[in-house]
């Protein structure tokens, strides 16, 4: 039996303390969507450009490479945990960059999940390349498979449509990193944007989907989903995180700021647009509670 570092009043938001890699395969919940924002092992003691000042590029000793053959090792066994706790027609969304996106498609394709897009999210405020030798990188990608081959997934066509003229949705994105709004109870170094997470959420789910971040940081997947009205379990083995989380789903308890910061949500047309489109989402379909 789980406990829980920590469930919201609405029971609509958990945290468990710990290492993804022990919890996982504990659960004994089948989940709709899982999103997960792994190591990009990326921590190589190089430098970047924040706000104007040269910043090192090390987020942590769980984000340095060991090398490949580690990168792969670990990504198999998330990812093989994960699957066991998802719903035979669920999907999963991984984002990486080069550090790490291949050997998760790699992964992914070996444990025959099927590949259905690589959406690119293309930052509209990236830094600058520090080195000068080099392209500004100012993209990340965001794979999107479901379990099975045969078993159809959810798609909400329609939506995306709207929200992009009435054309249909490419996968290039362009939405900005997150915004001063968005740190209000401090920020995490790897912290999404709740533009992202809102997104391919509405995208994949239906109204009370439970949702899973193995790798939640400061839970903007938990925020994003309890926003659009659906349920939410994340795990870190960071308590300075999970605190952070806690605080930022307390944060949204209070209505006022939580129809605030859905209109600030980048990627609408305009800043009802998503309010309007949660009160006339179909009943909930998903009753199931969280079983850990």
């Amino acid at each position: 039996m789980l406990k829980p570092y920590y469930i919201s009043n609405d029971k609509n938001f958990y945290l468990l303390h710990g290492d993804s890699m022990e919890i996982l395969p504990k659960i004994n919940h089948k989940f709709d969507m899982i999103f997960a924002d792994p190591p990009y092992f990326l921590s190589n003691d190089g430098l970047s450009i924040q706000s104007g000042k040269i910043v090192s590029v090390n987020k942590g000793k769980w984000d340095k490479s060991l090398g490949a053959e580690y990168i792969n090792k670990f990504n198999r066994q998330w990812l093989s945990f994960a699957r066991e706790i998802m719903k035979e027609d669920a999907t999963i969304w991984i984002s990486g960059t080069l550090h790490n996106i291949f050997s998760v498609g790699q992964i992914l394709t070996e444990l025959n999940f099927k590949i259905l897009n690589i959406v690119t999210w293309q930052k509209s405020n990236p830094p600058p390349n520090f080195s000068c030798r080099y392209f500004t990188h100012s993209t990340e990608q965001i794979i999107w498979a479901r379990k099975n081959d045969k078993t159809p997934h959810y798609f909400n066509y329609e939506l995306m449509k709207q929200l992009n003229g009435g054309k249909q949705m490419k996968d290039v994105w362009k939405l900005p990193a997150i915004a001063p709004w968005e740190k209000s109870c401090t920020k995490h170094p790897t912290q999404k944007p709740l533009s992202v997470l809102t997104r391919l959420i509405l995208a994949s789910t239906k109204p009370n989907a439970w949702i899973l971040d193995p790798f939640t940081g400061s839970s903007t997947t938990g925020i994003a989903a309890n926003l659009a009205n659906r349920r939410f379990l994340g795990i870190d083995q960071e308590e300075e995180y999970l605190k952070i989380s806690t605080n930022r789903k307390l944060e949204i308890e209070d209505p006022k700021i939580a129809s605030k910061y859905k209109s600030k949500i980048q990627g609408f047309n305009n800043q009802t647009e998503l309010d309007l489109f949660l009160a006339n989402e179909s009943t909930p379909e998903y009753k199931t509670e969280l079983v850990l």
